[in-house]
């Protein structure tokens, strides 16, 4: 199953929060010193998505001047203007021969801490949803699930159902639900796709935030900022995910370590970045080309999605001191042991090296992991799930509201 699409419902009005939308969109409302839809296409782009399309209504130009044709961590950035109020399931049907045949649908107010790519296997009703467990309070409307079917969605429900989190996978079969504008996904569309038992639901905990009330507003200023410093998981390639059989460099030779995309998977569900640190000094003994190890970084990502699972972003290092090709032959921090290669994905992303780790296979991924002041654990082989389960990693996701 292939996605590539994240669509945002960014066009809403956003009352309730009275002066502060008098003149700005709610999702371009500065939260952390950010605008809210920066951290929703920072999340939307860890997934692997090429294309984000922003569907927009109030204040549209101020997004599109903001959005359109940006590039986030290789994810383009498009806009589509519906030209008056149309609702949110009527912006959507305007945008239809913009949309995927398969794509995630995500409300452009709220942010829900999971792994998105969770949705994915097995999905095939028109649309799976997450839905957020564990969020106290009468605010949110419940969600009733029996066996992965969503039955009812009401205004009100006992406090052990979940709340719709706001993030869809989303078949474009959902356009022929749709009714004349203005009509909206969630008073209009989803409960009658319910009613006919067309909806999934995936129940997970995590954090969970809407901006749309004053005071929710005010708790997300500091909320959001330490949810996205999330710890990072920094594992070593050969030998830790796949079979280490000397300079791998081709698909035909990668073989999957047991429990490694698992392992990954289990990460991600947790809330950790993830992180590929890889020595790869082939390329400068001339044995294989830089480009062979971004195909296989790739091909890894799409055999990852397979099981729900991402790598967040891949760092090699190509130089070796005595290497055979003239400009890879020299001395490098990026080459573990330094920890260039940790230390630059630290200041890239927002990373919480306090809650960090490194998993190698020799005692230079575990010093590059000191060098770079976060715990390094030697994997000797075997079943890396298993190998994480017996560290007693702490879970970075927890459920709550903001």
């Amino acid at each position: 199953m292939t996605v590539d699409q994240a669509v945002f419902l960014v066009g809403g009005l956003g009352t309730r929060l009275e002066g502060l939308t008098e003149r700005t969109a709610k999702p371009m409302l500065p939260v952390g010193g950010r605008r809210f839809l920066d951290y929703l296409l920072d999340e939307a782009s860890r997934y692997g998505l090429k294309r984000a399309l922003l569907l927009c209504g109030f204040r549209a130009g101020d997004v599109v001047e903001a959005y359109d044709g940006r590039v986030i961590r290789g994810m383009q950035v498009e806009t589509a203007i519906e030209p008056a109020p149309a609702g949110t399931a009527g912006a959507l049907a305007l945008a239809a021969d913009r949309l995927d045949d398969l794509f995630f649908l995500v409300n452009g107010d709220t942010l829900f801490d999971f792994n998105w790519l969770a949705l994915l296997p097995g999905a095939a009703a028109t649309v799976r949803m997450a839905l957020a467990s564990g969020i106290g309070g009468t605010r949110y409307g419940r969600v009733k699930v029996e066996d992965g079917t969503v039955r009812h969605f009401s205004p009100s429900g006992p406090q052990g159902e979940p709340i719709n989190a706001g993030v869809y996978l989303t078949r474009k079969s959902i356009l022929s639900w749709i009714g004349s504008p203005p009509c909206s996904l969630e008073r209009d569309v989803l409960p009658a796709l319910a009613r006919a038992g067309a909806i999934e639901g995936v129940v997970t905990e995590g954090a969970f935030i809407d901006i749309g009330m004053p005071e929710d507003f005010t708790r997300a200023q500091t909320f959001i900022p330490n949810l996205v410093r999330r710890p990072a998981a920094f594992l070593d390639r050969d030998g830790v995910l796949n079979e280490d059989t000397g300079y791998v460099h081709r698909i035909d030779q990668v073989r999957w370590v047991p429990g490694a995309r698992e392992a990954v998977r289990r990460l991600n569900d947790a809330g950790y970045y993830v992180f590929i640190v890889t020595n790869q000094a082939g390329v400068a003994r001339g044995y294989y080309e830089e480009g062979h190890i971004t195909d296989i970084h790739r091909w890894m990502s799409r055999e990852l999605r397979r099981h729900g699972a991402h790598i967040d972003c891949a760092e090699y290092c190509p130089y070796h001191p005595e290497g055979t090709i003239e400009r890879y032959r020299r001395v490098s921090d990026l080459r573990k042991p330094g920890p260039g290669m940790l230390k630059k994905l630290m200041t890239d992303w927002p990373v919480d090296a306090s809650r960090s780790f490194l998993v190698g296979d020799r005692d230079t991924d575990l010093a590059a992991a000191a060098a770079a002041g976060i715990p390094g654990h030697l994997f000797p082989g075997g079943n890396l799930l298993d190998f994480l389960s017996s560290l007693s990693l702490p879970r970075q996701r927890t459920a709550g509201s903001g």
